[in-house]
């Protein structure tokens, strides 16, 4: 497959990525709907939503807010069959620029457990104790990009 297409939105959470993250979060891991969906997902929203496309099929899916002078970048989500392609890795760097863009320099998110090795691959640093979001093993991760 060649490099996926980004497409970015503002606001409302695109049905793609509303697809996406239902089936990898609330199908494969099991949190609850009212969990998953939030406040940042409505129309209206300063929620930026990332959707990685292979030709005209969502593959995989990222959010990206602004929280003081950092961005935080959160549900971050490729379907099951196409992970270890890389594609998590670009819809990484496709939520980088996009802070860049709005001038944020520093960017955070909480990872899952069983993914901060991959985040660490990215430059990404674990700090502070584990933490249980939506009952999943988690850790605070920092990285600054210029």
């Amino acid at each position: 497959m060649g490099t996926p297409t980004i497409r970015i939105t503002h606001g409302a959470a695109p049905p793609e990525a509303r697809a996406i993250r239902e089936r990898v979060f609330v199908e494969e891991q099991r949190v609850a709907r009212e969990e998953e969906w939030d406040e940042h997902d409505a129309a209206g929203a300063a929620t930026l939503h990332l959707v990685a496309f292979e030709g005209s099929r969502a593959v995989g899916c990222a959010r990206l807010r602004t929280r003081g002078d950092a961005a935080k970048i959160e549900r971050v989500a490729v379907l099951a069959e196409r992970r270890r392609h890389g594609l998590g890795r670009v819809l990484m760097e496709a939520a980088e620029r996009a802070a860049l863009e709005r001038g944020l320099h520093a960017l955070v998110l909480h990872a899952q457990r069983a993914v901060i090795p991959f985040y660490e691959r990215l430059g990404w640093e674990a700090h502070g104790p584990e933490f249980s979001e939506a009952g999943i093993p988690h850790r605070a991760m920092a990285k600054t990009v210029v």
